[in-house]
């Protein structure tokens, strides 16, 4: 019974530090640089809610992320015009290829010059 409960705690914890926007798990620490490739949301889900429940606002700076908490902020650097954008995740996502890893706004795309390619090399460093 006591061993249930422990596994319980653990739990919880667990998923209240991956959940909460203000903690971060142990793998997501400020300073890491991810790489991969990032998209931008097309102009049809402005004005939708996201995963955070924040309405998606197509010209905030603002990202999708598989794993980080809401509400952090990454520096997202185009690696083909080195252009940087600082953004915070308010969503999940992407969906799909694994290669690709972040989710621009319309803004933020636009800040580090994706737009005509649609899909460009980042690298992405978790600033807080």
């Amino acid at each position: 019974m006591q061993r249930a409960h422990i596994v319980a705690v653990v739990a919880l914890i667990a998923v209240g530090c991956c959940r909460c926007p203000k903690t971060r798990c142990p793998a997501d620490e400020s300073g890491k640089v991810l790489h991969g490739k990032a998209t931008y949301y097309a102009d049809k889900y402005h004005g939708r809610t996201t995963a955070s429940g924040e309405i998606h606002d197509k010209k905030k700076l603002t990202a999708a992320h598989r794993t980080l908490p809401f509400g952090t902020k990454v520096k997202v650097t185009n690696l083909a015009n080195m252009k940087s954008v600082v953004v915070t995740i308010n969503d999940r996502g992407p969906f799909g290829k694994k290669e690709r890893i972040i989710d621009l706004s319309r803004a933020a795309a636009e800040k580090i010059g994706m737009i005509k390619a649609g899909v460009v090399d980042v690298t992405v460093e978790i600033l807080d």
